[in-house]
């Protein structure tokens, strides 16, 4: 019995020197998780080009565009992208980490540009159709549904 209660703390010693520094030592930080830092960065920075972009086009300050979703520059598409670059740079293009997050940006972006750009196509349809029903109908007067949600191929 006492044999095994040795061979399990050895285990645990030798299990303990396989793990990566990165996981025992207490000196991280989020401040220091660079990969993080560079995908708030990234949403941030399009979320902000966003409020410029529309008074560039429509000549009005619209500071809704800091949290709203949709529009360009892509702020879900800029994080992924900026996460996956975080990983590769932090701990290589070669590690699995990256390949899963190189997937996840491939799927956030091509949601973007499938799913809800046709969710925002059919929000305009259905708007259309509550707008011309007449005044009596129980939906004339719901609120409309957003339209911009998804990004087309060139955005």
């Amino acid at each position: 019995m006492d044999e095994l209660a040795g061979s399990s703390g050895s285990l645990i010693q030798n299990s303990e020197k396989s793990l990566p520094s990165m996981y025992l030592s207490s000196s991280s930080s989020i401040l220091t998780n660079y990969p993080l830092i560079s995908a708030f960065v990234a949403f941030a920075l399009a979320q902000s080009i966003k409020v410029f972009t529309c008074w560039f086009k429509e000549r009005r300050w619209d500071f809704k565009q800091l949290v709203g979703s949709g529009g360009m520059p892509s702020s879900h598409s800029a994080t992924v992208t900026a996460l996956a670059a975080g990983i590769g740079f932090s701990d290589g293009f070669g590690e699995s980490l990256f390949a899963a997050a190189l997937v996840l940006a491939c799927v956030v972006m091509y949601d973007a540009t499938g799913v809800r750009l046709q969710a925002g196509r059919q929000a305009e349809v259905l708007n259309q159709i509550v707008y011309e029903l007449p005044a009596e109908h129980p939906l004339a007067e719901s609120r409309p549904l957003r339209e911009l949600l998804g990004h087309t191929p060139p955005q």
